[in-house]
């Protein structure tokens, strides 16, 4: 049971009078997942939408296959392509796409065609309880708070039992007390139901606190799919490593020693950098990589013991207030690169920092991030 797509999408630019002889933009994806919570995760316009429209027949690709619980969708060899209304599932759009014309009860029940009345009552009542919006029945959706109207779309893609649940964007027109409790009901109702659910998102709270796996798009194809864990902390090369928030990254660096011991070095410039072991061989070229809040600042006059590694000097160039954190960023001065570090206000109080302050810079070797 769950969803297996392979599938290839071309668009072409439009001229006036036909379609150009080379695609501009091609989404090639390739990913399978079970009945869990997906999430797929990328830039605007690197093809996770036309994702969702090809799975739900709203597209249809150029070649491939798409297949949900043993049901194929579509097939190019076999020249298979349900329409839309063949394929049990559910689509959540970004702008709820709610009937204006219709109360609640009848958006909730619009997909029932062919049920009889009292199965359509017993299941608007299930879908009422479920999404908590009892006693809304006859509101219309220009009634509704965001929250209210994200739970009714919801009500009314979960209604005709499907097989497959598709979310796109759903929470990014609601306040951050709304979004946190409908994540809760998203990951919830995927347990309940025991159906794969996939969820677009740009936010990376929600993909790393909502997913059981996680397909990162670049440029129309996918580059790692695997757990949050495993793709925010092992990212597998630039493009995904951005995504998900290692803003501190640097080019042209190379594996100088890979040798028995638990730690790998690289050197960076002028730098030699202690890393936890990878995979990696000696004179391979790399790119390596540090989140923000996994830096730690010392004052300059601190003494390192016989243990410690990883420790670089370096002056505070400017600092930014992110409310509950400071920014800082600090010129190593060693190979003079700039290096962004989050720490509490308190630390950042306790150490009286302000620009040109010196400082020293530390860096975990488990918290160094390796990719090509």
């Amino acid at each position: 049971m769950g969803i297996k797509v392979d599938f290839r999408k071309r668009f072409y630019k439009d001229n006036g009078k036909k379609k150009g002889k080379e695609p501009s933009f091609t989404v090639d994806v390739n990913f399978e997942a079970g009945n869990e919570l997906v999430v797929l995760f990328g830039q605007s316009g690197s093809g996770k939408t036309t994702t969702l429209r090809c799975i739900a027949g709203l597209e249809k690709p150029n070649g491939g296959k798409i297949k949900v619980n043993e049901k194929v969708y579509f097939d190019c060899h076999k020249r298979i392509e349900l329409p839309p209304q063949q394929r049990s599932l559910g689509y959540v759009f970004q702008n709820y796409a709610l009937f204006p014309h219709m109360d609640v009860k009848k958006n909730i029940t619009y997909g029932l065609n062919g049920w009889k009345e009292d199965e359509k009552e017993k299941r608007l009542k299930e879908m009422l309880q479920l999404l908590h919006i009892e006693g809304l029945e006859d509101h219309y959706p220009a009634q509704l708070s965001g929250g209210q109207k994200q739970r009714v779309a919801l009500a009314r893609a979960l209604a005709p039992k499907p097989d497959i649940l598709l979310l796109d964007e759903p929470f990014s027109a609601l306040d951050i007390i709304v979004r946190m409790k409908l994540r809760e009901k998203i990951k919830q109702i995927q347990k309940d139901l025991n159906i794969p659910v996939l969820f677009i998102t740009h936010n990376h709270v929600e993909a790393f606190t909502l997913a059981d796996k996680v397909v990162v798009y670049h440029e129309g194809r996918v580059q790692q799919v695997g757990t949050p864990e495993e793709v925010f902390y092992n990212p597998k090369n630039r493009h995904v490593a951005e995504l998900v928030g290692v803003n501190n990254i640097f080019d042209n660096a190379e594996i100088v020693d890979c040798g028995n011991s638990d730690n790998t070095v690289i050197r960076s410039g002028n730098m030699n950098i202690i890393a936890r072991r990878t995979h990696h061989k000696n004179g391979e070229k790399v790119a390596w990589g540090v989140r923000p809040e996994n830096l730690y600042l010392l004052a300059p006059h601190k003494k390192a013991d016989e243990n410690t590694v990883n420790i670089f000097k370096g002056t505070v160039t400017t600092v930014v207030n992110k409310g509950t954190s400071k920014v800082v960023a600090v010129e190593l001065d060693i190979d003079k690169k700039t290096i962004l570090v989050e720490i509490s206000n308190r630390i950042f109080e306790e150490m009286e920092l302000q620009p040109r302050s010196e400082c020293l810079v530390k860096i975990e070797p488990d918290d160094l991030l390796i990719f090509v």
